[in-house]
């Protein structure tokens, strides 16, 4: 399913409408980089309705239909590297994903004693129309790649094996944390 900032009131329908889940993977995401005094108060709520409303209310949508049939799931929000570090021209993106990185943990707390394991993947750069507007630009995509410890941007494939241990029992021990696929970036 995906929608834009003007679905978001609709998520508790759509979610009614499919029935309940096992496991939510939430990868909606939007970006507008500009210097934080250049940001724009549309920009600002545009990103933060996508990034953190969306993916509030999607959470606790999935939640609720995991509780009522006594589903004992998993709940994935795909955040970013970003949401542990800061970022040039990233404020407001930096921002949402760590405002996604402190909502899961709270609710990490409320789910667990139901069952749900809720808990966040945070990729590095990965080569997505979203990171493109970044890695078009050379000197930005060789400054990005100078701080990937392992030298390369990511693949789609490279976070296709986390997503599966956080929506598989072999996770079943596993809430509240954030699972980082940055290729060493946030090591330092």
């Amino acid at each position: 399913m995906t929608f834009r900032s003007a679905d978001i009131a609709a998520l508790p329908r759509h979610l009614e409408e499919i029935g309940p889940l096992d496991v939510l993977v939430n990868s909606a995401g939007i970006a507008r980089h500009t210097p934080a005094v250049e940001t724009t108060q549309e920009d600002y709520d545009t990103v933060s309705d996508i990034n953190v409303r969306g993916a509030y209310f999607l959470s606790v949508g999935a939640a609720k239909g995991m509780m009522a049939a006594g589903i004992k799931g998993s709940i994935i929000n795909v955040t970013s590297q970003m949401g542990h570090i800061g970022g040039i021209d990233r404020a407001v993106y930096c921002g949402t994903k760590h405002a996604v990185e402190g909502f899961t943990k709270a609710m990490a707390i409320e789910f667990g004693p139901h069952g749900i394991r809720i808990n966040t993947l945070a990729p590095t750069f990965i080569r997505t129309p979203l990171a493109e507007q970044t890695l078009a630009n050379s000197e930005r995509k060789a400054w990005v790649e100078s701080k990937i410890k392992l030298g390369r941007i990511g693949e789609m494939e490279d976070i296709m094996g986390p997503v599966v241990f956080l929506a598989s029992d072999a996770s079943a021990l596993v809430t509240g944390t954030s699972l980082l696929v940055d290729g060493g970036w946030t090591a330092g």
